[in-house]
């Protein structure tokens, strides 16, 4: 995969003790694209159970768990410790 230039890349801590982990995502990517997250397609089924695995049982830190998706043009990058990353495809 290219190299991305730091400056496409937006950072954003997510809350790991929140419900709905998918929620936030849908939140911050529709204020990246200036939109009300209900706008957007939903992600619950698709990838509601992975990340809330990751943080409600995450594994040991030394696993790196990261979970790399697209979603509604961007690819997202969540870290098992609530780090993600949103690039714009």
């Amino acid at each position: 995969m290219d190299e991305v230039p730091e400056e496409e890349i937006v950072h954003r801590q997510l809350d790991t003790e929140r419900d709905e982990p998918v929620t936030m995502i849908a939140e911050l990517v529709a204020e990246l694209e200036g939109v009300r997250h209900d706008d957007l397609k939903t992600t619950y089924e698709h990838l509601d159970h992975v990340l809330s695995e990751i943080f409600s049982n995450p594994p040991v830190p030394e696993a790196q768990v990261e979970v790399t998706f697209t979603y509604e043009g961007y690819r997202v990058t969540v870290e098992q410790d609530g780090s993600a990353q949103f690039v714009k495809v």
